[in-house]
């Protein structure tokens, strides 16, 4: 009983926490920046926002109305100049940077963008942070394809090796090396909390990015054809946006006081009954919105990607008390829910707020 009440106390000052706080997202435009940036305003923060403009059209950034309560300013993170102008003006406290190239195709296409925007886009932002007189937490969001991929079927943990079979992947692992490098050459003398944090698949409302399962899925009941999928058997531990979004909050929070205590790599992801192959899932969504299609297999797609992939969070559980609250039922259902209320027309923002409110008494309630 002690342990629950403690628990709880915990969650409630994890809310309260974020009152008033000054809060910079770079990245902010896109599917998880957007959540992110309506949950912080909806706790209080004063947030800024830099990234370019949303990558997609339609995007959740544009119909939650994300900007009506922020500052955002549409830029590049591999302005340095800019970049760092906009922290110096806005002193935030607290940052988190999302800011990335995220496609592993695209990195095939553009691996030029792909390095210069995972890799100097994070050094950028980090020697902006390091000479600045307000920051005091850092953390960078990479990817759980930052390891070195051995299609193992347990998951990877923290030290286990950087890797990078792609051109993103071996972006998000430099990403990690940069950002170790500047704790340890930098931060650490200068009281800057930073840590990365590395999740495993998201999907959730609002995601339309493109060679996504998820938006292609979407995409296809709209135009009501059978979704064409690329990798039908490759197997991924999905989660709902919401469930990494509270732990890179709830690191931000420990990191506050903590003399660096948790300053390094931590993973977010979900049990392994949410360990499912890509079919499956484009199943599992269709159903819950009441079609059924013949999921075809993209053979055009010649480039490489794992079979395999998951991630080993037994640390975040027993360091940072963070748990996943939501099964797989309940993933695929809240991700089907989000879009079946945007094909019905409803006010997105309040429905995407919504979500976050059920998400927080459902973190109360554990």
């Amino acid at each position: 009983m002690e342990f629950w009440s403690s628990f709880l106390e915990g969650v409630v000052g994890f809310m309260k926490f974020w009152n008033g706080k000054k809060v910079l997202i770079t990245g902010h435009t896109g599917f998880k920046g957007s959540w992110l940036s309506l949950w912080l305003q909806k706790l209080g923060a004063e947030v800024i926002g830099y990234a370019l403009d949303p990558p997609t059209n339609p995007n959740l950034f544009s119909m939650a109305k994300v900007n009506e309560n922020m500052i955002s300013v549409i830029d590049d993170v591999r302005n340095n100049e800019r970049l760092s102008y906009t922290i110096k003006k806005y002193k935030p406290e607290i940052i988190f940077h999302l800011a990335a190239q995220s496609l592993v195709r695209k990195s095939y296409k553009n691996p030029i963008e792909t390095f210069q925007t995972n890799i100097m886009g994070t050094v950028n932002l980090l020697d902006a942070a390091r000479i600045s007189d307000s920051v005091k937490v850092v953390i960078n969001v990479t990817s759980d394809k930052c390891y070195e991929n051995k299609e193992w079927p347990w998951g990877y943990r923290e030290t286990d090796s950087m890797g990078g079979y792609d051109p993103y992947s071996c972006s998000k692992g430099c990403s990690e090396l940069v950002t170790n490098s500047f704790r340890n050459s930098f931060f650490k003398e200068k009281n800057i909390f930073l840590a990365s944090a590395r999740a495993g698949n998201v999907i959730g409302g609002g995601d339309w990015a493109e060679d996504r399962l998820v938006p292609d899925v979407i995409k296809s009941l709209i135009n009501d054809i059978g979704p064409s999928i690329r990798n039908p058997y490759a197997v991924r531990p999905w989660q709902y946006v919401l469930e990494p979004l509270s732990g890179y909050m709830l690191l931000a929070v420990k990191g506050w006081n903590s003399n660096g205590k948790y300053g390094e790599a931590w993973n977010f992801g979900p049990d392994d009954t949410h360990v499912k192959n890509v079919e499956e899932v484009a199943n599992s969504i269709l159903k819950r919105l009441g079609k059924k299609f013949d999921i075809a297999y993209d053979r055009n797609v010649k480039s490489h990607e794992s079979q395999m992939l998951k991630l080993d969070c037994s640390k975040a559980k027993s360091e940072l008390g963070w748990y996943p609250s939501l099964n797989f039922d309940e993933t695929v259902e809240w991700t089907a829910n989000w879009y079946r209320a945007y094909l019905e027309k409803a006010d997105m923002q309040q429905f995407t707020l919504d979500q976050i409110d059920k998400y927080e008494k459902l973190k109360k309630n554990i």
